[in-house]
């Protein structure tokens, strides 16, 4: 047998030390599942490492094998799930396609994905404002869906689909820290509003913000809901 086969590459921003084979990198997967489940059930600051490794039903370690301790762990778990949130902020536009269709539906996959991740977000929230550490990684997180619209914007501008005097990079700060907080109050603080709504208003905004001509239709449910309000 090659004394390569198995083996893996380490991934992009992994956190933790990197498995050089492939059960070794889905124990470390396991472990990361594990230590999710513990935190979103437990907080982080009642977490223990023990209950992660009872979880992944391994040792203690197996685990100290891959991360140094509680807050590497953790990072592992919340970069993991910065990468299944990271979508295109505005996906390339073709001639074709509305630019309206098109924010729509990034703005629905990154609501959807933030709810499923909201305990995380929070807890997230939480740890930032003691931990200088979490702090600079919600920080790049942020930075990263930043810089992802930004291009965005840009491209659809180049395409003169969009404000050409906006700045783009001070807009699409703007633009995504609505969102951002929108899903924020939404999911975390579960403020009651619709999702169908939050997604139409969201959408909205960023199509008035870029003067971007669209055809968006309400909700009906959302809509009648709301005006009985």
């Amino acid at each position: 047998m090659s004394t390569t086969e198995g083996a893996v590459s380490p991934a992009e921003g992994e956190v933790g030390r990197h498995p050089v084979t492939r059960r070794g990198a889905r124990t470390r997967q396991g472990l990361i599942e594990a230590a999710r489940v513990v935190f979103e059930r437990d907080g982080y600051l009642n977490a223990r490492l023990t209950d992660i490794t009872i979880e992944a039903r391994c040792s203690t370690g197996t685990l100290y094998t891959y991360f140094t301790g509680k807050e590497e762990i953790f990072a592992a778990v919340m970069e993991a799930a910065k990468n299944e949130m990271l979508h295109p902020g505005t996906p390339h536009v073709s001639e074709d396609e509305e630019p309206s269709v098109i924010i729509e539906a990034s703005n629905r996959a990154y609501l959807e994905s933030y709810q499923r991740n909201a305990k995380l977000m929070q807890l997230l929230e939480q740890v930032a404002n003691v931990d200088p550490d979490f702090r600079k990684m919600r920080l790049e997180r942020g930075h990263t869906f930043v810089e992802r619209n930004a291009k965005g914007i840009e491209d659809l501008q180049r395409r003169g689909l969009a404000d050409p005097d906006l700045d783009p990079m001070m807009t699409s700060r703007a633009l995504s820290g609505m969102i951002s907080r929108l899903a924020f109050n939404a999911f975390v603080l579960h403020d009651g509003e619709d999702f169908d709504e939050l997604l139409y208003t969201a959408t909205l905004v960023w199509c008035n913000t870029l003067r971007i001509d669209h055809h968006l239709e309400r909700h009906v449910a959302s809509a009648t809901s709301t005006e009985a309000k």
